[in-house]
């Protein structure tokens, strides 16, 4: 009789360890993706003189570099604003992971953050200088960026918890 409450109390230990775990990190698959997706927001990336510029020689540079650094993040769409600095920053990473640069109205980032929660997987949006610390906070950021006309290359990163952490281009 011993035998067999000592095997019961074995099997319900065992079946209990083996239980989902619903909400615990690592748990029920369910809550996985929200907890996984990750939004990098970066401002475009040094540019040229004039009306609408493209990126520099530097930016462009740089932008090759953000495709290395974020290529293996599980980036599934990128978006940028319509001008061609933004357009040129994300462009590389684009063609990398195979998807096209989908625009955006800066005006209206309401839509955006719409448009990003309904992809399954982590996104890249390109944004400027008076444009980045406001989507970091729209898109659950806890902590809001302070950017100047001269920051380029800080990519905020932020996580399914509202952490918010800088990547840096080199």
């Amino acid at each position: 009789m011993k035998t067999w409450r000592g095997l019961g109390l074995l099997a319900a230990v065992f079946l209990g360890a083996c239980a989902p775990t619903a909400g615990l990190e690592g748990g029920d698959s369910a809550s996985t993706p929200a907890t996984e997706r990750t939004i990098f927001v970066t401002r475009h990336l040094h540019k040229a003189q004039g009306e609408d510029p493209p990126l520099s020689n530097e930016g462009a540079a740089a932008a090759q570099r953000l495709a290395d650094l974020l290529a293996d993040k599980g980036i599934v769409a990128t978006f940028a604003t319509p001008t061609r600095r933004a357009m040129q920053t994300a462009a590389p990473l684009a063609q990398r992971i195979g998807v096209a640069v989908s625009g955006y109205d800066a005006s209206a980032p309401e839509k955006l953050v719409a448009s990003v929660a309904s992809i399954d997987g982590s996104v890249l949006v390109v944004g400027h200088s008076n444009t980045v610390p406001d989507l970091v906070t729209r898109f659950g950021g806890h902590s809001r960026p302070v950017l100047t006309e001269q920051d380029y290359g800080t990519v905020f990163v932020i996580d399914g918890t509202g952490e918010v952490q800088e990547l840096q281009v080199d």
